[in-house]
């Protein structure tokens, strides 16, 4: 990201596709236009008015409090609250204590759509029990706990158990190896570890308790491991070390008293790849990540008190975080949990769900919807989608093509598209068409109330229409991230590269309309399949391998994947290449790192671009790779 991009959008504008009656019938949001200028003349004022919609133990004495140099913002300061009071307590007092909170569809070899339902009240006990479960191990606040669980309702429990005392969540997704989940609970000091005993994928059992035991192996500052046991042959656990769930829940009390936080007290770390080999631990709070993700999840998707919720990502991912738990249940609303794959046991599967349960909001990413569109319109068609109101997007910038397949096989014309652009570290969707506004295929729209965005160049300039730039920030929002756990000068990074900007990393078009259009990453981060890699991380694995010495990776346009891995690979003296060694430095990748990271083509190359000082130019191979010219060379060694 050190240069300005030279970019312009190639893309043609298509149809502007007007709501439908159906959603402005149900439109929170009526007139996005004025609510944007009101916010936007005013962002602090907007963004308490926001908060005073939930609860907190003692007011705030200033809304937010914003240093620009070394970059530092509180917001709602002096405020006390607890993000449970609103997720959890708020609804069972207010009479929807029986509501139901999570559906849970479960994948079980070929029991699958196994359910379980969880109401309000009974969810609000069984994160006190393991609360009280964790503050008994000597967990309190501050303190750090790794969860690496299968996708049932035990996770957001135990997502929900640790804010309830205090202590700080890191979700790893149950698809990392075992020596990526050690980073990661070496990185955050975590002293107790929850998992699952196992997962299932494509009716096949994964085995999440051998990579947390190979994960742990030697590591004595976890001093605990809570087991879900999911009642399968149950697996031995090694006491005192290792606990069982449900005895353990089961023996302590369901009432805890939420711990009165200071609303910048920190949630959770999630991390999530840099362009460095280090993965980054991003921080977020309390008080305004309860406010952004809130607002942002019931304007974006109208939500009503009686939907059904259907967002497919794992919790172990930061949609998860904001828009599969907290989001949706500081709302109140009824969140639909799907474990497994969208093609088992055939590519109805989602579409089958939907009709089940009368899924009202669908949530998914474009890789998946690019997935489906491969099997064809007639699974779509077999199923009864009428209960789908609205429809969202989330991940990579979903294609024109994708959008109207989307819109016309599984919305029926008459469903809105949502389609969100926001990052982990932002917490919450900054860019994002409401229902009731105009929606143009392939944009995300426009910047939603009370957030400031535009795309510029190098110095910060407003770049002309339709013309690539970098995509910035230029105000603050409650949701935004704090810090980057154990590196500050990483964290100030995102404020130094365009002068009083958030830099998002992203390059991006504004089209007259006041429209973004996002292109791509200006760093070294790959988005596979709507997650975000680091080629540093898979880089690292290739190297970690005994027969390679050096290794570049880049990210090729995918039709499927939005962008799919390629490596270039020098070998150490005395191995040599082949289709054995292709497939072995393949499966390496697996299982140093995670199937996700696995490259699609790897090359044996004698050399590679190289700067003087010996930085690696993956944009030179990019653009060898992919035909077009390469750009400013002047820094390259040879």
């Amino acid at each position: 990201m050190s240069e300005t991009p030279n970019l312009s959008s190639l893309q043609k504008e298509g149809e502007i596709f007007a709501p439908s009656a159906q959603a402005l019938e149900k439109a929170i949001v009526t007139d996005f236009d004025a609510l944007r200028e009101e916010a936007n003349a005013n962002p602090p004022a907007f963004w308490e008015r926001q908060a005073r919609e939930l609860e907190w133990f003692e007011p705030w004495n200033e809304v937010v409090k914003w240093q620009a140099s070394p970059p530092k913002v509180e917001w709602f300061v002096g405020a006390k609250c607890n993000i449970t009071v609103n997720a959890l307590d708020r609804h069972v007092q207010n009479g929807n204590r029986n509501k139901v909170a999570f559906i849970w569809a479960a994948e079980e070899g070929e029991a699958v759509y196994k359910e379980k339902k969880v109401t309000y009240g009974e969810l609000l006990r069984r994160v006190n029990q393991c609360a009280n479960a964790l503050k008994a191990m000597g967990v309190g606040k501050g303190d750090r706990v790794t969860i690496y669980m299968a996708l049932t309702p035990a996770l957001p429990i135990a997502m929900l158990a640790c804010a309830r005392i205090g202590a700080i969540h890191c979700v790893v997704y149950g698809g990392f190896s075992a020596p990526a989940l050690r980073q990661r609970i070496e990185d955050s000091g975590s002293k107790v570890v929850i998992c699952s005993d196992m997962g299932y994928r494509r009716g096949k059992r994964i085995d999440l308790k051998g990579i947390v035991d190979e994960a742990t192996r030697g590591l004595h500052e976890v001093e605990k491991i809570l087991v879900f046991r999911r009642g399968h042959t149950p697996i031995e656990l090694h006491e005192p070390r290792e606990l069982d769930w449900n005895e353990t829940l089961d023996a302590q009390s369901p009432h805890c008293e939420p711990e009165v936080l200071d609303a910048e007290h920190p949630l959770f770390y999630l991390y999530t790849s840099g362009t460095t080999g280090k993965p980054k631990g991003i921080v977020h709070v309390h008080g305004g990540y309860a406010v952004g993700t809130s607002y942002t999840h019931k304007i974006c998707f109208d939500l009503q008190p009686d939907d059904i919720y259907l967002c497919t990502a794992d919790p172990g991912w930061i949609t998860g975080h904001s828009y599969v738990v907290y989001g949706p249940l500081i709302n109140g609303a009824t969140v639909l949990l799907v474990e497994g794959a969208l093609d088992f046991p055939d590519p109805g599967r989602w579409w089958k769900v939907v009709e089940k349960y009368g899924v009202n909001i669908f949530y998914s990413t474009p890789t998946a919807i690019r997935a489906l569109m491969r099997f064809g319109e007639e699974y779509p068609a077999k199923y009864d989608l009428s209960s789908l109101r609205v429809l969202g997007s989330v991940g990579e910038p979903i294609n024109p093509e994708a959008w109207l397949w989307f819109h016309k096989n599984v919305g029926k014309g008459n469903c809105p598209i949502v389609d969100t652009w926001w990052q982990t570290e932002t917490g919450q969707f900054l860019i994002a068409t409401v229902p009731s506004y105009p929606a143009k295929p392939g944009s995300p729209g426009k910047a939603l109330p009370g957030i400031v965005a535009d795309v510029v160049d190098r110095e910060g300039n407003p770049v002309e229409t339709g013309k690539g730039g970098f995509l910035v920030i230029k105000s603050q929002w409650p949701a935004m991230m704090r810090t980057i756990s154990g590196d500050v000068e990483r964290y100030n990074g995102y404020w130094e590269l365009i002068p009083g900007c958030y830099a998002a990393g992203d390059v991006a078009t504004k089209d007259e309309d006041g429209y973004f259009r996002v292109m791509g990453r200006a760093d070294d981060v790959m988005n596979v399949s709507g997650y975000r890699i680091g080629t540093a991380e898979v880089e690292s694995a290739l190297v970690s391998h005994p027969a390679v010495a050096e290794a570049a990776v880049i990210g090729k346009p995918d039709p499927l994947k939005g962008e799919s891995i390629k490596a270039f690979v020098i070998l150490r003296d005395g191995f040599e290449g082949g289709d054995e060694l292709l497939k072995t430095l393949t499966s390496h990748v697996r299982v140093e790192l995670s199937p996700i990271a696995m490259p699609a083509e790897i090359d044996f190359v004698p050399s590679l671009p190289k700067t003087r000082s010996g930085k690696i130019m993956r944009r030179v191979l990019k653009a060898q790779e992919l035909g077009v010219a390469p750009g400013d060379i002047s820094t390259l060694e040879d």
